[in-house]
Order: C-alpha cells, then sequence, then structure tokens
C-alpha cells in the first residue's frame, strides 16, 4: 500500500510554472529522496504535501484519502503529517520539553512522559529538556525538531533539507541516526536535498527534479548506473562521458572498445562510465601503455588524474583513488570494470 500518491501536480507563480505534472507514489515505510539543483521546485512540492500551500492542478492522497483536489483542500494541521524545515524552526522562547511537547495534549504528568519518551526516541539526553535552543548544537537543535515532529504521530515525514546546517562528520552521524530512528518506527519519509550523497545513501527510493518536472525516479543504485540523460547522470556523480561508435553491445571510443548496457542501439552515440569502473594500472614502459600522466589533482583519499591519450593525443580527467604510482609522467593502462551505459537520448 502506497502511504502518499501525487497525481498530475502542477503549480504556478505569476505565470512562472514551478512545478509540471508531478506523478510520485510513496511506499509505505519507505524512504524517498528528492534531489535536483536550487530552483528545481523541490520545497514547493514538499510544502504542497505538507499543506503549507495548494496546487493548481492535480490530486494529492495519503493512505487513498484526498487531501488536496480540485474541490478538495484538508489543511496542514489536519494531515498528520510531520515536517522538519531545514533551521529546525525552534521555539526560541520555549525550552527543550516546551518544543517536543507544544502540540500535545493530556495532563501534565502524561506530557512529560511523553515528552521523556521522545527524547529517548531521538537519543537526547534527558538532562536537556530544561535547556534553551540556543543552548544546544546543531545536531541536538535537529534531534529536538524530529521529536517535535514525531509527537503528533506523523503517517508520513517530510525532511527539507534538515542535515546541511551541519559540520559533515556531524551531519552524516545524524543523518544516520535519523534514518535508523524512522525506519524503526516505519514511518513513510520524503527528504528533500540538493546533495547527491546524502540522497543515495538516505533512500531507497530516488527522484530526480529538474525544471519542476521529475527526470527520473527509482532505486538510488538504478538511477546511479542507469541515469536517463547525461544533465541526471552528472548531478548524481562524477563522470566519464565519452563519444562513441556503437554495434552489437561494444562501443568503439578513445578508451578502446568498451562493453555497454545497450545492445539494440548502433551508430553514433555517447556512452557514461562512473569513475569506479575505470582502473589505472601504471606500467614502466611507453610502447606498452595506452597514455601518460600530465597533471595531478591531490585530494586526499581522491586524485583527479589528467592523461593524454597516447594514440590519439585526447585529454581525459578521471577520479581515482590515491595510491603510489600515480605520477606526472607516469604511462598507465587503463582497464573498463563492468558495463558502460548508453544514452539514449
Amino acid at each position: 500500500m502506497n502511504t502518499l500518491s501525487l497525481h498530475h501536480i502542477g503549480k504556478s507563480y505569476h505565470g512562472v510554472k514551478i512545478l509540471d505534472d508531478i506523478c510520485l507514489q510513496v511506499a509505505e515505510g519507505s524512504r524517498t529522496a528528492i534531489v535536483g539543483p536550487s530552483g528545481s521546485g523541490k520545497t514547493t512540492l514538499l510544502r504542497i504535501i505538507a499543506g503549507f500551500e495548494a496546487p493548481d492542478a492535480g490530486e494529492l492522497q495519503l493512505q487513498g484519502n484526498t487531501l488536496a483536489a480540485e474541490k478538495v483542500w484538508i489543511p496542514a494541521h489536519q494531515r498528520r503529517i510531520g515536517f522538519v524545515p531545514q533551521d529546525g524552526a525552534l521555539f526560541p522562547h520555549f525550552t527543550v520539553a516546551g518544543n517536543i511537547g507544544f502540540a500535545l495534549k493530556g495532563s501534565k504528568r502524561e506530557k512529560q512522559h511523553h515528552i521523556d519518551k521522545l527524547m529517548d526516541m531521538v537519543a537526547l539526553d534527558r538532562r536537556l529538556a530544561k535547556l534553551w535552543p540556543h543552548e544546544l548544537s546543531g545536531g541536538q537543535q535537529q534531534r529536538v525538531a524530529l521529536a517535535r515532529a514525531l509527537s503528533q504521530q506523523p503517517t508520513l515525514m517530510l525532511l527539507d533539507e534538515p542535515f546541511s546546517a551541519l559540520d559533515t562528520g556531524l551531519r552524516a552521524a545524524t543523518r544516520k541516526a535519523v534514518t535508523e530512528l524512522l525506519s524503526e518506527a516505519g514511518i513513510a519519509t520524503i527528504l528533500v536535498t540538493h546533495d547527491q550523497v546524502e540522497a543515495l545513501s538516505f533512500a531507497d527510493q530516488l527522484a530526480v527534479m529538474r525544471n519542476g518536472r521529475l527526470t527520473q525516479v527509482g532505486p538510488p543504485k538504478d538511477l546511479y548506473l542507469h541515469p536517463v540523460d547525461e544533465p541526471t547522470a552528472t548531478f548524481l556523480g562524477d563522470t566519464l562521458i565519452l563519444p562513441a561508435q556503437l554495434a552489437a553491445g561494444v562501443a568503439e571510443c578513445v578508451l578502446g572498445r568498451v562493453a555497454v548496457d545497450n545492445i539494440q542501439q548502433r551508430g553514433p552515440g555517447r556512452i557514461m562510465l562512473r569513475p569506479e569502473q575505470v582502473l589505472l594500472e601504471p606500467t614502466p614502459q611507453l610502447a606498452d601503455s595506452q597514455a601518460t600522466i600530465t597533471h595531478i589533482d591531490f585530494a586526499g583519499f581522491i586524485t583527479t588524474v589528467t592523461l593524454q591519450m597516447n594514440d590519439s593525443n585526447e585529454i581525459l580527467e578521471v577520479k581515482t583513488i590515491s595510491r603510489a604510482g600515480l605520477d606526472v609522467g607516469a604511462h598507465i593502462n587503463l582497464s573498463i570494470l563492468g558495463l558502460a551505459h548508453v544514452f539514449t537520448e
């Protein structure tokens, strides 16, 4: 059963189309990441799902119940949808306990019991309950915001770039903790982000947005290895894109003969390899090599290697794991793992 169903959602501002024919299904208990560049419509879509804005066209259903359609509009506070914005949006004049318990009903004792339970759920020390938001770290503030959203017992959780203001290490740890928490609770979740690494690691369904449309939806690994077009490919990670002549599942290109994932396409085309598919092997003899390293851009774990191909003098840039032997002037052979992806558009 789908928790959320979007059918042909459209939205315009002052005649400018922001969302165009958005269709999306979010399965019960699943994690969906909506990723795309700034201005692609991600946050507008999230606000429509939350009930902060109304669509101009289309229908929105939550567990089979229509929340928005031509003659139907259910306001945000009646939707049982949790929302965690980018900055947490905690009430500065409330303590941690006051923020978490803001929407809770019942006696003071009952509310305190629920607050304690929610703090335990998001791994917040109960001793923080009396602190003010400004006395918390960024990660702690996001956990308070999540606990407040969970207090509504939501059917669906919406996360609008909630980790973007955190330091790199804290960001990864907080994301992992939130992912595990929501999975254990069985709450369907939509994360909006412009960070492709975050999206790939968080989601079991990935939706790529560009210019107000969903260009591709599916499992993250499928989109990473088989993107529908070049802009989607480059947005989801580093690529090596090459012109090629295609025939019978093989591409003739600057790297030689490379097996591809499309045996039907023939003639001129373009193929994509991810960096981890391209292996660089130093060799002592120029005569035995395919390329020569002309430049090195060392960045710790990853090095960008500029290669000049010996036969054609073409220049290629390849990202690879840093290791000994990759030096300017080194002679290199290249081998390919797996299949290159063929763009059909």
